[in-house]
């Protein structure tokens, strides 16, 4: 089963609505519904933003929770000190597979979205607005929505603001990613770390941040910070909106105010009364056991204070029937293969992680336990990004989560609970990062232990103690295709072979050359690279 999630789901709201405002009266609001559900927008200078977006605690809604006020501010400053024109970024690229909260939003509710960007562009003084996406649904509204404001990317505009589509990648999403790919470049890290607010878009400051912290930012221009700090939390004000899917009978996204018990709103979305854990954040989250679940409330600071994560604001409960070491080590994989491949962390780090926490559902035992743990460490804060970052929190949660499950495969013949697919993953992967269908297998009577397979594709293959490739199989995804072919053809012995992996039968392969029996037609060469 493979639960993957609509683009616009199911939603709900949990006392008044504020972003939600008029989702029960039309599908999408467009402009003119907009300004009868919210009504019009006063500008706002500059500081006085600031002030407000102080006021509210508004931090970031796309995982990081950076505060809007501090990064307002350092734009504003960069741009004078230096000066020339900012320019806004709105950061629609939802791409993990279990959040669709900003998806919501592009479709049913853009100009709540661009209210929020257009203020803080006047503020600044930007000419320039870009608005990036990754879907279609949200591609085709946002463009809807700035036709419908007479907004475009015309020569001579007071301001320019267009969409800018990247491909569906849990990279694309990162902020630099965004830039680059704005500037016409790939959408994919640089791998040099800079601020956008001193260097973004066209090497100007540049104002960054998700498309919820806009919205946010409407709203309580709209009601001013005194009414928008009514609802919630005193330290965290305001409502979040959450994804809620894995094991839940419906699954939606909710509206709610800070402070609600999250098992409300599990129940909310049909959970089960005592899940086994409940994973927040989404994909770059933690876990929480079923316990401390039932006591934890919706905040970034009690959800980090008990061990979770508020993120990107994805909910995640899985049930007593299923393997929590099994459901994650799918995701292991995923994170592994959405991998931009520009860096040891990433692009070796998360398949060895996702490699050794296989093991230890295979009864590896402490040595795999271990190996794990030391392969998460390694690709910590060393990334181009936060890719590595975010995915070796997920493992470390993981394996101190669930305990007794942990022990069970580690001491034992594993939890004898099936994998069942409750979290959400991508239907059809990009192509790139997609299984090939294929595997990379070792014949033992043949290996000698040269360790040229190792140099050539080290993702899927690294040496045991010994000397000699430590697993006797591994699949192939479509980015290592290329490199395993050469490692076939590289064997000093001959003891390498590309085979069809009958666990990845249905999938759909491009044609690539087969592995000849051993003896036929390959070259045996003893040391260097093609």
């Amino acid at each position: 089963m493979n639960a993957s999630l609509p683009d616009v789901p199911e939603v709900r709201v949990v006392g008044l609505p504020l972003l939600t405002s008029g989702f029960d009266l039309v599908e999408r609001l467009d402009l003119a519904m907009h300004l009868k559900v919210h009504g019009p927008l006063e500008p706002m200078a500059g500081e006085p933003l600031a002030r407000l977006a102080e006021q509210i605690a508004l931090r970031g809604r796309g995982g990081a929770g950076f505060p809007f006020d501090r990064k307002l501010r350092a734009v504003a400053d960069a741009a004078i000190r230096r000066g020339v024109r900012p320019v806004v970024v709105v950061n629609g690229s939802e791409d993990e597979p279990a959040c669709r909260k900003d998806t919501v939003l592009i479709n049913r509710a853009p100009h709540l979205i661009l209210d929020g960007a257009l203020l803080a562009a006047e503020a600044l003084g930007a000419r320039t607005l870009v608005i990036g996406v990754t879907r279609d649904s949200t591609e085709a509204s946002m463009r809807t929505a700035l036709a419908e404001r007479g907004l475009g990317n015309r020569r001579g505009s007071a301001l320019r603001a267009r969409v800018q589509r990247n491909p569906a990648r849990m990279v694309t999403g990162e902020s630099s990613a965004l830039v680059r790919s704005a500037d016409g470049g790939p959408p994919l890290p640089p791998g040099r770390k800079s601020r956008t607010s001193d260097h973004g878009v066209g090497g100007a400051p540049t104002l960054l941040s998700n498309a919820e912290t806009f919205a946010q930012l409407a709203v309580a221009a709209r009601i001013g910070a005194d009414r928008y700090c009514r609802t919630g939390l005193r330290e965290e004000p305001g409502t979040v909106l959450l994804t809620l899917s894995g094991a839940v009978a419906r699954p939606m996204v909710v509206e709610v105010p800070t402070g609600v018990p999250l098992r409300y709103v599990l129940q909310l979305a049909g959970a089960p009364a005592l899940p086994q854990g409940v994973l927040t954040g989404g994909y770059h989250g933690k876990w929480l056991d079923g316990v401390t679940a039932h006591d934890a409330v919706i905040s970034r600071a009690a959800l980090e204070a008990c061990g979770g994560a508020l993120g990107a604001g994805a909910v995640l409960p899985i049930g007593e029937g299923t393997c929590p070491l099994g459901e994650s080590l799918r995701v292991a994989h995923w994170l592994a293969a959405e991998s931009s491949g520009q860096c040891g962390p990433c692009y070796l780090g998360l398949p060895a992680a996702a490699r050794g926490l296989a093991d230890v559902l295979q009864g590896g035992g402490p040595t795999a336990l271990e190996a794990l743990r030391e392969v998460t460490r390694a690709v910590k804060r060393r990334g181009a990004c936060k890719h590595p970052d975010g995915s070796a929190a997920f493992l470390e949660s993981t394996i101190s989560a669930f305990t007794d499950d942990l022990a069970a495969h580690v001491l034992g013949g594993g939890c004898g609970r099936p994998v069942e697919g409750v979290l959400p993953l991508q239907a059809e992967a990009p192509a790139a990062q997609a299984p090939s269908g294929r595997r990379l297998a070792v014949d033992w009577t043949l290996c000698q232990g040269h360790g040229l397979c190792a140099d050539i594709v080290p993702e899927l293959i690294q040496l045991g103690p010994d000397g000699f490739p430590s697993v006797a199989e591994a699949s192939v995804p479509r980015y290592s295709e290329a490199r395993a072919s050469r490692a076939v053809r590289r064997c000093p012995a001959l003891a390498l072979r590309i085979e069809e992996d009958p666990k990845a039968a249905s999938v759909v392969r491009p044609a690539l050359p087969a592995a000849l029996p051993p003896g036929r037609g390959r070259r045996a060469l003893g040391s260097g690279r093609q």
